[in-house]
């Protein structure tokens, strides 16, 4: 079992940016695939970033070229870099991992992009 806290949202001006970071409770090293989910108010969640052990990672389009998904072993630790954001960035930005046969989410941190 690990359990996900994440950090780092908060409000920005568009054009702005924000890091968010994923503290897991013990090593990740063993976990093939975290990802991040955002939710905005009367929407689906939605699948942003993924990465992989490998370092390899996926974006959904419309962050492409603005956001950069990765991992930090040593800290336990997952970030979502978030660069040039957008009025639809703003949504509750979550952290998922599937370990052991179990999905984990984090407890979700506000984004909140405007002027």
């Amino acid at each position: 079992q690990v359990q996900f806290v994440e950090s780092g949202g908060g409000l920005v001006q568009p054009g702005g940016s924000l890091r968010l970071s994923c503290a897991a409770s013990r090593s990740i090293f063993s976990i093939y695939r975290m990802g991040w989910y955002r939710q905005a108010p009367g929407k689906q969640r939605e699948l942003v970033a993924t990465i992989t052990s490998g370092d390899r990672t996926n974006y959904v389009d419309s962050v492409k070229g603005r956001f950069t998904i990765s991992r930090d072993n040593a800290n336990n630790t997952m970030y979502l870099q978030m660069n040039s954001l957008k009025p639809e960035d703003t949504a509750v930005y979550y952290c998922q991992a599937i370990y052991g046969g179990y999905i984990y989410w984090g407890q979700g941190t506000q984004v909140t992009v405007s002027s």
